[in-house]
């Protein structure tokens, strides 16, 4: 009788755990795995997993990642043909290197179930075909960029007759030097340390030289390094160490910054009465910035495939956008996101957006596409053509002919066709 009573537990205890193993499968094929370029900094992370709680079709795990490091992952599941991850978040230069390795789901169907309830972009969706007909790559999901911001102390320095929402760099670099004048300080304030080389891409380059990879090492491009070279006197010393703007500008160590629009937002939302926000200034070239579109993808080797095109769905919400829009810094994607109640400091911040996009002397510079896993290599370039030329007063045009060469042997080795504002190429882009 004993041992059949201890049969009997352990075939209880057998089924408990078979029944628990279950509940547990069950329970994982509903989490979905967000992997993501954006939002990677620690603050950002968190933020997003708080929004993502509301997702009703089951957990979501979110993993913040460096684009190299991604894509070798998700290069990898493909080679493997079994996937973890079910939702890729990034940047629309990031797409290519997937499509190019067949990693991408067609979301076609995604998409028209989003376009019966929401207007998305239309711009925005054609990026995301890919350059194809029908297929729908990535869906688009949030948009930034990049603009200025000033306490509101600054303006009584401001050059005359100039216009804040109509500068030229001519009458910045005047801003910055009445500003060290009259205070004794040199106040402009660049994230150096953070997302500078944006700056340098999407809008000193193009505003002087009307493009990024093949005017780069051009006769503007030495006059832009020399403007920038004298600018420098005017510059917190301090920005070297700045990767957030926000902070600087709250702490009154500079008046007038450039960044991220979501790197701003910190100052703007502690603080709106005291700053303004304004379109980047315009160079001989043009008004130059840079639209950041970021997409999300599904893994042809997503382990949860239906809760990704669920997800998806539910980040096109447009009360989904509006948290990211308030609680983020990113801007939405598709109409109908109720703009009436935002923070005061994000309202400012959309309308400089608004007039930067709008300008009619705008040239609007895309993030570099199809270099893959050696995105982060032009980025440096363009750090040490700045740091060479400006900061360790290097021979400009020694500099833009070595770090010229370098740009090319990455655009060759990678087979990168040129992208806006230098135009459309066969093969990969030419340096000039």
């Amino acid at each position: 009788m004993a041992k059949k009573i201890r049969l009997l537990v352990l075939l209880i205890v057998v089924l408990s755990t078979a029944v628990g193993t279950l509940g547990s499968v069950q329970a994982q094929g509903k989490e979905v795995t967000f992997i993501s370029t954006q939002f990677n900094v620690v603050e950002e992370a968190e933020k997003v997993r708080a929004l993502l709680k509301d997702f009703e079709g089951g957990a979501v795990k979110f993993i913040p990642s460096e684009e190299g490091p991604m894509l070798d992952v998700l290069k990898a599941e493909g080679k493997g043909g079994k996937g973890l991850n079910d939702v890729i978040g990034a940047l629309h230069g990031t797409f290519p290197n997937l499509l190019a390795e067949d990693l991408l789901l067609d979301q076609a169907d995604v998409l028209a179930e989003i376009e019966k309830t929401t207007d998305v972009n239309d711009a925005f969706v054609e990026l995301g075909k890919m350059g194809t007909k029908d297929t729908q790559y990535y869906v688009p999901w949030m948009q930034a960029t990049y603009v200025m911001a000033a306490n509101k102390d600054a303006l009584q320095y401001l050059p005359k007759d100039a216009d804040v929402n109509n500068l030229t760099w001519a009458q910045l670099a005047e801003w910055g030097k009445n500003i060290k004048d009259k205070t004794g300080k040199a106040q402009l304030g660049f994230p150096v340390k953070g997302l500078f080389h944006r700056f340098l891409q999407g809008y000193a380059w193009p505003s002087f030289t009307g493009g990024m990879v093949t005017k780069f090492k051009s006769k503007e491009a030495g006059d832009m390094l020399r403007y920038l070279r004298d600018l420098w006197q005017y510059v917190n010393p301090e920005s070297i160490n700045y990767d957030f703007m926000d902070k600087p500008l709250l702490s009154g160590e500079v008046l007038v910054a450039f960044d991220h629009t979501a790197r701003l937002k910190g100052a703007f939302d502690k603080d709106p009465d005291k700053f303004i926000a304004f379109p980047a200034p315009a160079g001989p070239s043009g008004r130059g910035y840079m639209p950041v579109v970021a997409g999300l993808g599904i893994p042809l080797t997503a382990a949860n495939p239906e809760g990704a095109k669920a997800l998806v769905k539910f980040m096109l919400d447009p009360k989904m956008q509006g948290s990211v829009l308030r609680d983020l810094g990113f801007f939405p994607v598709v109409a109908g996101v109720d703009m009436k109640d935002l923070p005061k400091g994000v309202a400012i911040l959309a309308d400089a957006v608004q007039k930067q996009i709008t300008a009619k002397d705008s040239v609007p510079s895309l993030l570099p596409i199809g270099l893959g896993a050696k995105g982060g290599e032009i980025n440096q370039i363009f750090r040490n053509v700045f740091e060479r030329a400006v900061t360790k007063n290097e021979d400009i045009d020694k500099v833009l002919t070595e770090e010229g060469a370098s740009l090319q042997k990455l655009m060759t080795e990678t087979g990168a066709a040129c992208w806006a504002p230098d135009p459309p190429s066969k093969g990969p882009c030419q340096v000039q």
